[in-house]
């Protein structure tokens, strides 16, 4: 068990060793490959520096410095990361090299200091703790692909390195194909005049397709782990807990994402849905259940996070949930924006400030658009297969946007509390549309038992202007038929410095600050997302960003893009479709669709970190709409 510092009880903090080992084995990993590459390396003073350094502790052959220096740049991150399985590795490798190194006498420095560096591994072996991250095979393919294509560079410059000695003037193809083959233990058509140049060659790409062979087959044979692994009986006590303490947080339903996986207190009676995206530990919201409780929650969370090194982040928590958290872990918080709730019994479409929605929900009508409030309960099969297929086919992209303010799915029989609102018309001449007459579908999720939260929203791409607004006023004004009395609607990203920015009196800081943001919404629909969002008159909720250091914002940052889906750097396993049944880990949706746009805008996304994608014209993607923005 760790404490809070993440150090394991009963030892001393020496959180400089990781790192240093890490980097050390970076720089260590460098030479040795320039020395089992350039021949000319090893006769320098520089050659004699790097083979004191204990980079060639198995150094049995001219070839090994280079699939040494290769696992050491492997194993730098990992230690960096305080990951235990790497310094097992370090430590296994440092005695065996420093023992061949002693008898050999060939270079005894090498030895000696292989031998210190095992003993301060081993005196600090506290400091590597972290569990190995889940992952599943696609990472084998990434490894074959990405090694692969370095042991062609790598082995294409060997070669290229020893054109002295070889017999004749070989063509760059023959060079290549040399490579090639010799990656998997054959004979290539450059002929060397020197036999060590040549065994050299052929072992160092001999050594080159191994290790890549035997690290690929290690990932693709290991046992799968998910990234989210909860149970249908932890699904059964968040739900539980939804029921009971739901009201607290507008977000609190998103934790049933099929791709978050969950940590409960130690009484159960709080929990931290969660996500891990690029080593970073991501929870969105407030933690569920009573309030009390968070704490022990919070404490499991951080645990975990220090178990495997992960960053520990939380996005779009509430003033609350970000004080209890700033408070148990030791961790800061930046505002990112604010959250539009519009209170039921105040929303009405009278008055001038009303004008501009009246008039564009009324010319909507004319059109002879009408809308339906159900829940999704409620909904036949058939209703809810036709929804989701016009809903997929109306998304702008072939990937699924959505984490923290997006629920990634649609008519799963889980979910019959949702309230789904349909926009239809009937077509006109020519081809009917996918939908039939369905031409927009809005969906919210439950905020307790009084309460609402949009999660999805898409539209027909030819639809009227107009048709969102059509669809919130129809929602709001259904709302107490169904017992909703708050109705939270999109967040708006930096909201406060848009608004205070364009008073009277605004600073030259503030008036700056809001001039950039403006510049950004030309891209990002920031200001414009804001706006549609005043129209309903909501009152402002702010959501936080929880960090650990500044430093980790950018890779926070990072993450959180890769979870929202804005940022997709895996392999693309087809377009994803709002299922009616919960997704397993590796389905995970990534973010949600949509958002509320402008009248007759295209859609954006309804998170902080969520922006549309955009076409080669510059404007946003027009259909797939979600809460997040």
């Amino acid at each position: 068990m760790s404490d809070r510092t993440g150090v394991p009880r009963g030892g001393v903090s020496r959180p400089w060793v990781p790192a240093a080992a890490g980097y050390a084995a970076l720089v260590i990993g460098i030479l040795d490959i320039l020395k089992g590459v350039v021949p000319r390396f090893r006769e320098t003073r520089f050659s004699e520096i790097a083979g004191v350094l204990p980079g060639s502790v198995t150094t049995l052959a001219e070839a090994s410095p280079l699939l040494v220096g290769i696992l050491l740049i492997m194993l730098a991150h990992a230690l960096r990361r305080r990951k235990a399985r790497a310094w097992r590795a370090v430590v296994l490798l440092l005695p065996v090299g420093a023992v061949i190194e002693g008898l050999r006498w060939r270079h005894p420095i090498a030895a000696a200091v292989s031998l210190a560096l095992f003993l301060v591994l081993v005196v600090n072996r506290r400091e590597f703790y972290a569990l190995s991250d889940p992952r599943s095979r696609w990472r084998a393919l990434w490894n074959l692909v990405a090694l692969g294509a370095f042991d062609v560079v790598i082995g294409w410059i060997l070669v290229a390195t020893h054109t002295r000695g070889m017999i004749g003037r070989p063509s760059p193809g023959e060079q290549l194909q040399h490579v090639i083959l010799g990656l998997f233990g054959l004979e290539g058509p450059v002929m060397f005049a020197s036999e060590r140049a040549g065994d050299v060659v052929y072992y160092s790409l001999a050594g080159l397709g191994a290790l890549t062979a035997v690290t690929t087959l290690y990932l693709a044979l290991r046992p799968e782990r998910p990234v989210a692994a909860r149970t249908p009986a932890d699904e059964e006590r968040l739900r539980a807990l939804l029921g009971r303490y739901g009201p607290q947080d507008s977000l609190g339903y998103f934790a049933l994402r099929g791709d978050k996986s969950v940590i409960f207190s130690p009484s159960g009676k709080a929990a931290v849905a969660y996500r891990v995206v690029a080593g970073v530990m991501l929870a969105s919201g407030d933690p569920i259940g009573d309030v009390e409780a968070w704490p022990g929650a919070i404490q499991r969370f951080l645990e975990e996070a220090r178990r495997h090194a992960w960053v520990p982040a939380v996005i779009g928590c509430s003033e609350t949930g970000g004080e209890v958290w700033t408070r148990e872990g030791g961790l800061d918080a930046l505002e990112m924006g604010d959250e539009a709730i519009v209170a039921v019994a105040d929303f009405t479409l009278e008055g001038r400030a009303m004008r501009n929605v009246r008039q564009m929900v009324k010319r909507v009508e004319r059109l002879g658009y009408t809308c339906q409030v159900r829940r999704a309960g409620d909904l036949t099969g058939a209703e809810r297969a036709r929804i989701r297929a016009a809903a997929d086919d109306w998304r702008g992209t072939d990937t699924e946007r959505g984490f923290s303010m997006a629920l990634g799915r649609l008519g799963d029989p889980a979910d019959g509390d949702c309230l789904v609102v349909t926009a239809h018309k009937e077509p006109g001449e020519g081809a009917a549309p996918p939908g039939g007459d369905l031409r927009a579908v809005l969906q919210f999720v439950p905020w307790g038992r009084d309460g609402i939260s949009l999660d999805l929203m898409r539209r027909d791409r030819q639809a009227d202007p107009g048709l969102n607004e059509l669809l919130i006023v129809k929602a709001l004004e259904a709302a107490p038929e169904f017992g909703v009395c708050r109705v939270s609607l999109n967040f708006a990203m930096f909201r406060s410095t848009l608004a205070r920015g364009e008073r009277l009196g605004a600073g030259p800081v503030l008036r700056a600050w809001r001039g950039v943001l403006l510049f950004l919404s030309r891209w990002f629909q920031i200001e414009s997302l804001y706006r549609f969002n005043a129209k309903f008159g909501p009152y402002w909720e702010p959501r936080f960003l929880v960090y650990p250091t500044a430093r980790d914002l950018p890779r926070i940052g990072v993450s959180a893009l890769q979870a929202e889906a804005f940022l997709t750097l895996g392999l693309t396993r087809g377009r994803a479709s709002l299922r009616g049944r919960r997704r397993p880990a590796a389905e995970a949706f990534g973010p949600s669709p949509g958002s509320v746009p402008e009248p007759g805008a295209a859609p954006v996304v309804r998170e902080v970190r969520r922006m549309p994608l955009r076409d080669r014209t510059g404007q946003p993607e027009q259909g797939g709409e979600a809460r997040h923005g």
